[in-house]
Formats: C-alpha cells, sequence, structure tokens
C-alpha cells in the first residue's frame, strides 16, 4: 500500500517541471483533432458543477487581460512617492503567497478529479492555460520572477522588467497569433515566430524610451531602447530548460539592463 501511493506522488509529480506550450504559432501538425482535445482539456479540466474550468482558447482571452493588467497596477504603485519603502513589503506579501499557492497547487496535480481540483478549476480555470493542466500554473513562476526583480535589480530596471512581463509577452503572443504563419519561425525557437519577436520588442523599446529618458549608464536614450527592445525580445523567445517563461522573461529582461550599470 505504501509503495503504490509512493508510486503515484512521484507519478503525478514528474509533471510539475513539464514546459508549458508556446503562445505564438500553433502547432501545424496537431496529435488530435481540436474536437478531441477540446473534450480531453474539458474532461481533466472541468469545474464544480460545469461552471468555469480549464477551456481550450485560441487567444486566452482572460488569462490575457489579467496579465497584462498587473503591469497597470506595478506602474501606479511606482509613481507613488513611497514606492521604495513599498519593496520589501510587496515581495514578502508575494513569496509568503506561495506558502498556500503551492501546497495547493500540489493537490490540485496529485488528485485531479478531487473535490479539490474541481473548485480549484472552477475558481482559477479561466487563467490557466490548457498545458497547465498537468504542470505547475504559471501564476507560481510569476511570482517567483517578479519577486527576484524586485529584490535584486534597482526598482526602476525591476519595475521595466516586471512592465516586460506583463506587456511585452502579451504582445509577442497575440502578434504571433495573428501574423506567425506569415512570418515563420525564429531559428532558436521554432515554436515562436518572428511577428511575436518583433512585438515584444517594440514593447520593450517604448518601455525604455519611457522609463529611461537620460538613457542609462552612459547609453543614450535611442541606443538603449534598441538595446532593451532586443534584449526583451530574446528573453522572451528563448526557452531555458523547462521553466516558464514567466520567471525567465522578467530575470533575463532585466539582467540585460543590470549588466550596463556593472560595465
Amino acid at each position: 500500500m505504501s509503495s503504490r501511493l509512493t508510486s503515484t506522488v512521484i507519478r503525478r509529480l514528474e509533471g510539475l517541471g513539464e514546459h508549458p506550450a508556446t503562445d505564438d504559432t500553433p502547432s501545424s501538425s496537431p496529435s488530435m483533432s481540436d474536437d478531441e482535445g477540446e473534450d480531453k482539456i474539458h474532461d481533466a479540466g472541468r469545474g464544480l458543477l460545469g461552471i468555469g474550468g480549464v477551456h481550450k482558447s485560441t487567444w486566452e482571452i482572460p488569462r490575457k487581460v489579467f496579465h497584462s493588467s498587473i503591469g497597470f497596477g506595478t506602474l501606479y504603485l511606482f509613481l507613488l512617492p513611497s514606492a521604495p519603502a513599498l519593496v520589501p513589503l510587496i515581495t514578502t506579501t508575494l513569496l509568503s503567497s506561495l506558502i498556500i499557492i503551492i501546497p495547493a497547487d500540489i493537490l490540485r496535480l496529485l488528485f485531479p478529479s478531487s473535490a479539490f481540483a474541481l473548485l480549484y478549476n472552477t475558481l482559477l480555470g479561466f487563467l490557466m492555460r490548457p498545458s497547465e493542466l498537468h504542470s505547475v500554473n504559471g501564476v507560481v513562476y510569476y511570482i517567483l520572477g517578479v519577486s527576484f526583480s524586485l529584490a535584486c535589480y534597482p526598482l526602476p530596471i525591476a519595475v521595466y522588467s516586471i512592465l516586460a512581463l506583463s506587456w511585452a509577452d502579451t504582445a509577442a503572443s497575440t502578434l504571433g497569433r495573428l501574423y506567425g504563419r506569415r512570418t515563420g519561425s525564429l531559428p532558436w525557437a521554432r515554436s515562436k515566430s518572428w511577428a511575436g519577436f518583433i512585438g515584444a520588442a517594440l514593447v520593450g523599446a517604448g518601455l525604455s524610451w519611457a522609463f529611461f529618458p537620460a538613457g542609462l549608464a552612459g547609453v543614450p536614450r535611442a541606443a538603449l531602447a534598441v538595446y532593451a527592445g532586443l534584449t526583451t525580445a530574446v528573453a522572451e523567445s528563448v526557452a531555458v530548460g523547462y521553466l516558464d517563461d514567466n520567471l525567465t522573461l522578467p530575470v533575463l529582461s532585466g539582467a540585460a539592463l543590470w549588466l550596463l550599470t556593472t560595465i
């Protein structure tokens, strides 16, 4: 009995590090029909009494709206006079929330047919990708990425990296879905498109232009905008092992700017 339970736990946890499906370019050779995929996703991600749940969606509009709205909240807090003093409180609060979020996510993954999993899907399923049904919820990586940036980078760079996560990622996903098949795939990331790359680069450049009017570390404003745009687009498109881009995008885009201050 004990060995059987241990084997079950191990099998469930093996999926925790799986890399979620990318957003830019839908697969041209899916392994199942759309109807079949929809049925399987609904069965695994159903909510209580058929309410909510995780659904296959081309645009993932609720998730993207929530994703982008965090950027506006971040910008509001940054503009407050007390913003520097709030950073430790915000970082501590975010990391503390993982004490609840991570165990809840583990329970959902270990017991996908339980009442708890159904309730979880009912309340949070509309914010989840179908790929997250069997892997860690992207919110965990989001919190880790934001917390790392706030703890390790100067405040303007930290806020830049969080806004890049909120807006450059959404721009890449949206433009990738609209025009990805026309522009082709990136040579270093076959599931990402040049359309998504350009979208992320434009947002990154715009954020840099707005945040650093005097440039940064001796780099002129225009040159910095080009550099920030390109490095943000690379950070959005590159895959770092099985890590989610909600973690890698803010860490890498912030690191690219922070490195300029160390030269």
